[in-house]
Protein backbone atom coordinates (compact mmCIF):
# COMPACT_ATOMS: atom_id res chain seq x y z
CA UNK A 1 0.00 0.00 0.00
CA UNK A 2 2.73 2.48 0.99
CA UNK A 3 4.90 1.68 -2.03
CA UNK A 4 1.94 2.02 -4.37
CA UNK A 5 0.94 5.36 -2.86
CA UNK A 6 4.38 6.99 -2.96
CA UNK A 7 4.88 5.78 -6.54
CA UNK A 8 1.57 7.36 -7.50
CA UNK A 9 2.67 10.62 -5.88
CA UNK A 10 5.67 10.70 -8.20
CA UNK A 11 8.50 9.36 -6.07
CA UNK A 12 11.07 7.22 -7.88
CA UNK A 13 13.35 6.04 -5.06
CA UNK A 14 12.65 4.72 -1.56
CA UNK A 15 14.86 3.80 1.38
CA UNK A 16 13.90 1.05 3.82
CA UNK A 17 14.89 1.54 7.45
CA UNK A 18 16.29 -0.95 9.92
CA UNK A 19 13.27 -3.25 10.53
CA UNK A 20 13.83 -4.59 6.99
CA UNK A 21 16.68 -6.61 8.55
CA UNK A 22 14.03 -8.94 9.98
CA UNK A 23 12.71 -9.78 6.51
CA UNK A 24 13.27 -13.20 4.95
CA UNK A 25 14.81 -13.45 1.49
CA UNK A 26 11.44 -14.66 0.16
CA UNK A 27 9.60 -11.65 1.56
CA UNK A 28 12.32 -9.33 0.24
CA UNK A 29 11.90 -10.80 -3.25
CA UNK A 30 8.20 -10.04 -3.02
CA UNK A 31 8.96 -6.43 -2.07
CA UNK A 32 11.41 -6.16 -4.98
CA UNK A 33 8.77 -7.49 -7.37
CA UNK A 34 6.31 -4.87 -6.14
CA UNK A 35 8.90 -2.12 -6.62
CA UNK A 36 9.69 -3.32 -10.12
CA UNK A 37 6.00 -3.31 -11.02
CA UNK A 38 5.68 0.25 -9.71
CA UNK A 39 8.87 1.58 -11.27
CA UNK A 40 10.46 2.22 -7.87
CA UNK A 41 14.10 1.71 -6.89
CA UNK A 42 15.72 1.16 -3.51
CA UNK A 43 19.30 2.42 -3.70
CA UNK A 44 20.05 2.43 0.04
CA UNK A 45 18.89 1.00 3.34
CA UNK A 46 19.12 2.27 6.90
CA UNK A 47 20.62 -0.22 9.30
CA UNK A 48 21.29 -0.87 12.94
CA UNK A 49 24.85 -1.80 13.90
CA UNK A 50 23.87 -5.47 13.74
CA UNK A 51 23.95 -5.27 9.93
CA UNK A 52 27.65 -4.39 10.05
CA UNK A 53 28.63 -7.13 12.47
CA UNK A 54 30.78 -9.75 10.70
CA UNK A 55 29.13 -13.17 10.68
CA UNK A 56 25.62 -14.25 9.81
CA UNK A 57 24.23 -10.75 10.39
CA UNK A 58 26.38 -9.11 7.74
CA UNK A 59 25.77 -11.97 5.33
CA UNK A 60 22.00 -11.66 5.86
CA UNK A 61 22.08 -7.90 5.29
CA UNK A 62 24.13 -8.37 2.12
CA UNK A 63 21.68 -10.95 0.78
CA UNK A 64 18.65 -8.71 1.38
CA UNK A 65 20.33 -5.64 -0.08
CA UNK A 66 21.35 -7.53 -3.19
CA UNK A 67 17.76 -8.67 -3.70
CA UNK A 68 16.53 -5.11 -3.31
CA UNK A 69 19.11 -3.79 -5.77
CA UNK A 70 20.69 -1.56 -3.15
CA UNK A 71 24.04 0.15 -3.59
CA UNK A 72 24.53 1.59 -0.10
CA UNK A 73 24.09 0.11 3.36
CA UNK A 74 23.92 3.06 5.74
CA UNK A 75 24.35 2.95 9.51
CA UNK A 76 21.35 4.88 10.83
CA UNK A 77 23.04 5.88 14.10
CA UNK A 78 25.97 4.86 16.24
CA UNK A 79 25.64 2.32 19.06
CA UNK A 80 24.67 4.12 22.27
CA UNK A 81 27.93 3.15 23.96
CA UNK A 82 30.05 5.09 21.44
CA UNK A 83 31.87 7.99 23.12
CA UNK A 84 35.14 9.89 23.11
CA UNK A 85 37.70 10.17 20.33
CA UNK A 86 38.90 6.59 20.76
CA UNK A 87 35.36 5.22 20.84
CA UNK A 88 34.41 6.93 17.58
CA UNK A 89 37.67 5.87 15.92
CA UNK A 90 36.99 2.27 16.96
CA UNK A 91 33.53 2.48 15.41
CA UNK A 92 35.09 3.81 12.21
CA UNK A 93 37.52 0.88 12.14
CA UNK A 94 34.60 -1.53 12.44
CA UNK A 95 32.70 0.25 9.68
CA UNK A 96 35.75 0.30 7.42
CA UNK A 97 36.23 -3.45 7.94
CA UNK A 98 32.59 -4.11 7.10
CA UNK A 99 32.82 -1.83 4.05
CA UNK A 100 35.69 -3.94 2.71
CA UNK A 101 33.51 -7.03 3.02
CA UNK A 102 30.68 -5.27 1.16
CA UNK A 103 32.83 -4.40 -1.85
CA UNK A 104 32.86 -7.83 -3.55
CA UNK A 105 29.06 -7.77 -3.44
CA UNK A 106 28.73 -4.43 -5.22
CA UNK A 107 27.80 -2.59 -2.03
CA UNK A 108 29.26 0.35 -0.13
CA UNK A 109 28.83 1.45 3.47
CA UNK A 110 27.67 4.78 4.82
CA UNK A 111 26.80 6.77 7.93
CA UNK A 112 23.71 8.92 8.57
CA UNK A 113 24.29 11.89 10.84
CA UNK A 114 21.95 13.39 13.43
CA UNK A 115 22.43 16.40 15.70
CA UNK A 116 24.85 14.56 18.01
CA UNK A 117 27.57 14.14 15.39
CA UNK A 118 28.07 17.91 15.12
CA UNK A 119 29.26 18.10 18.74
CA UNK A 120 32.95 18.60 19.40
CA UNK A 121 35.11 16.00 21.10
CA UNK A 122 38.00 16.58 23.50
CA UNK A 123 40.46 16.91 20.61
CA UNK A 124 38.47 19.84 19.15
CA UNK A 125 37.13 17.85 16.21
CA UNK A 126 33.43 17.41 15.62
CA UNK A 127 32.32 13.78 15.71
CA UNK A 128 31.29 13.92 12.05
CA UNK A 129 34.79 15.13 11.15
CA UNK A 130 36.29 12.12 12.94
CA UNK A 131 33.95 9.83 10.99
CA UNK A 132 34.91 11.45 7.68
CA UNK A 133 38.63 11.28 8.43
CA UNK A 134 38.65 7.68 9.60
CA UNK A 135 36.51 5.97 6.95
CA UNK A 136 37.41 5.20 3.31
CA UNK A 137 36.77 7.89 0.69
CA UNK A 138 34.10 5.70 -0.91
CA UNK A 139 32.28 5.45 2.43
CA UNK A 140 29.16 7.59 2.12
CA UNK A 141 28.42 10.49 4.44
CA UNK A 142 24.63 10.54 4.24
CA UNK A 143 23.78 14.10 5.17
CA UNK A 144 20.63 14.65 7.21
CA UNK A 145 20.30 18.32 6.34
CA UNK A 146 17.80 19.38 9.01
CA UNK A 147 19.86 18.08 11.92
CA UNK A 148 22.90 19.85 10.49
CA UNK A 149 20.94 23.11 10.42
CA UNK A 150 19.60 22.66 13.94
CA UNK A 151 23.12 22.07 15.23
CA UNK A 152 24.20 25.40 13.73
CA UNK A 153 26.52 23.83 11.18
CA UNK A 154 26.79 24.85 7.52
CA UNK A 155 25.65 22.03 5.19
CA UNK A 156 27.04 23.72 2.07
CA UNK A 157 30.51 24.11 3.62
CA UNK A 158 30.39 20.50 4.84
CA UNK A 159 29.64 19.16 1.37
CA UNK A 160 32.40 21.28 -0.19
CA UNK A 161 34.88 20.06 2.44
CA UNK A 162 34.26 16.39 1.58
CA UNK A 163 34.10 16.02 -2.22
CA UNK A 164 32.43 12.93 -3.64
CA UNK A 165 31.14 11.56 -0.35
CA UNK A 166 27.47 12.54 -0.53
CA UNK A 167 26.03 9.94 -2.89
CA UNK A 168 22.69 10.24 -1.13
CA UNK A 169 21.21 13.05 0.93
CA UNK A 170 18.18 13.32 3.22
CA UNK A 171 16.28 16.48 2.31
CA UNK A 172 14.81 17.38 5.69
CA UNK A 173 14.25 21.04 6.46
CA UNK A 174 14.30 22.81 9.82
CA UNK A 175 13.20 26.14 11.27
CA UNK A 176 13.67 27.67 14.73
CA UNK A 177 10.71 27.01 17.01
CA UNK A 178 8.80 24.12 18.49
CA UNK A 179 5.97 21.74 17.81
CA UNK A 180 3.33 24.20 19.03
CA UNK A 181 4.29 26.58 16.22
CA UNK A 182 4.65 23.70 13.72
CA UNK A 183 8.34 24.58 13.45
CA UNK A 184 11.49 22.54 14.04
CA UNK A 185 11.42 19.47 11.79
CA UNK A 186 7.68 19.83 11.22
CA UNK A 187 8.14 22.40 8.47
CA UNK A 188 7.83 21.00 4.97
CA UNK A 189 10.66 20.93 2.46
CA UNK A 190 11.39 24.53 1.44
CA UNK A 191 9.69 26.12 4.46
CA UNK A 192 12.76 26.17 6.72
CA UNK A 193 16.12 27.90 6.80
CA UNK A 194 18.07 25.60 4.46
CA UNK A 195 19.59 27.27 1.35
CA UNK A 196 18.40 24.42 -0.85
CA UNK A 197 19.48 25.75 -4.23
CA UNK A 198 23.01 26.45 -3.03
CA UNK A 199 23.21 23.13 -1.19
CA UNK A 200 22.01 20.95 -4.06
CA UNK A 201 24.22 22.81 -6.50
CA UNK A 202 27.18 21.92 -4.27
CA UNK A 203 25.93 18.34 -3.92
CA UNK A 204 25.86 17.96 -7.71
CA UNK A 205 29.09 19.80 -8.55
CA UNK A 206 31.22 18.66 -5.62
CA UNK A 207 29.39 16.14 -3.46
CA UNK A 208 28.90 13.40 -6.03
CA UNK A 209 25.18 13.09 -5.28
CA UNK A 210 23.39 10.29 -7.15
CA UNK A 211 19.89 10.59 -5.71
CA UNK A 212 17.92 12.52 -3.12
CA UNK A 213 15.50 11.36 -0.42
CA UNK A 214 12.85 13.51 1.23
CA UNK A 215 12.67 12.85 4.96
CA UNK A 216 9.98 14.26 7.24
CA UNK A 217 9.40 13.89 10.98
CA UNK A 218 5.70 14.69 11.04
CA UNK A 219 3.93 17.88 9.99
CA UNK A 220 0.59 19.66 10.17
CA UNK A 221 -0.66 17.32 7.45
CA UNK A 222 -1.21 13.56 7.21
CA UNK A 223 1.74 11.37 6.22
CA UNK A 224 0.87 10.99 2.54
CA UNK A 225 -0.30 14.60 2.20
CA UNK A 226 3.03 15.63 3.72
CA UNK A 227 4.90 13.46 1.22
CA UNK A 228 2.93 14.97 -1.66
CA UNK A 229 3.45 18.56 -0.55
CA UNK A 230 7.18 18.11 0.03
CA UNK A 231 7.64 16.65 -3.44
CA UNK A 232 5.50 19.41 -4.95
CA UNK A 233 7.65 22.02 -3.18
CA UNK A 234 10.82 20.38 -4.47
CA UNK A 235 9.50 20.31 -8.03
CA UNK A 236 8.39 23.94 -7.84
CA UNK A 237 11.74 25.06 -6.46
CA UNK A 238 13.81 23.23 -9.06
CA UNK A 239 11.50 23.53 -12.03
CA UNK A 240 10.79 19.81 -12.29
CA UNK A 241 7.73 18.67 -14.18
Amino acid sequence: MTLKTVAKLGYEVVEFYSPYFKWTPAYTKNVRAQMDDLGLRCCSTHNGFESFTPSENLAHAIELNQILGTRYMVLASAPARTSGVDGWKLLCEQLATAAEQLKPHGLSGGYHNHQAEWAKLDNGQRIIEVIAANTPKEFVLQLDVGTCEEAGADPVAWVKANPGRFKVMHLKDWAPGGRAEEKGYRVLFGEGVTPWKELLAAAESVGGVEYLLIEQEGSRFSEFETAKRCLDNYKAMFGKA
